[in-house]
């Protein structure tokens, strides 16, 4: 089965897209052909986009900083930078998890969604080194505060995923930040 992927945003990063302001820096890794750099982009935000593949950011350098880079055989192309939004999205090399949480800002918001042990049963990718394992993005981000995770089956395209949505610590700020519930 194929996981044909929709140039709408997913709706993982619709469902925290009320804690993004214009202004804010956003990073999204992997971005492929950009359908969340263009999300980001019109409301406003500084997007950053790295992909290897130069064709496909070829047309987003009207609303983004393009980066064409190999995240997995080279090093981190932007060590030192920090955003207030790291987005991943169907994309897992373990060894990056380092770069991507020194990237967040203090206060920074992480949205990470992928693939997930059991996926091999529905379709690709099927590998164990392309799939997370059950609560895996908890404990990479056991040093953040988690505000949303989810970790099951999408029926449409049938999938298994885990996502999460987590704050990076800010020592200067005031209070906590307060994120609405859902009902």
């Amino acid at each position: 089965m194929s996981h044909e992927l929709s140039l709408a945003p997913s709706p993982w990063l619709e469902r925290w897209a009320h804690l993004l302001r214009p202004g804010m820096s956003a990073l999204d890794v992997a971005c492929g052909s950009g359908r969340h750099v263009r999300f980001l982009a019109a409301r406003g935000l500084g997007v950053t986009a790295v992909d290897r593949d130069a064709e496909a950011l070829a047309g987003l350098r009207t609303q983004a900083e393009v980066l064409v880079a190999d995240l997995e055989g080279a090093p981190w192309p932007l060590a030192g930078r920090r955003f207030d939004l790291v987005l991943v999205t169907n994309y897992l090399w373990r060894p990056l998890w380092p770069a991507l949480l020194a990237s967040l800002a203090p206060g920074g918001l992480l949205l990470y969604e992928t693939f997930a042990r059991g996926n091999e049963t529905v379709g690709r990718p099927s590998r164990a080194e392309f799939l997370l394992e059950p609560g895996e993005l908890l404990r990479v981000c056991a040093n953040l505060r988690i505000v949303g995770y989810e970790d099951g089956f999408l029926a449409e395209p049938q999938r298994f995923v885990q996502r999460i949505a987590a704050l990076a610590p800010d020592p200067a700020a005031a209070a906590p930040l307060r994120i609405p519930l859902a009902g």
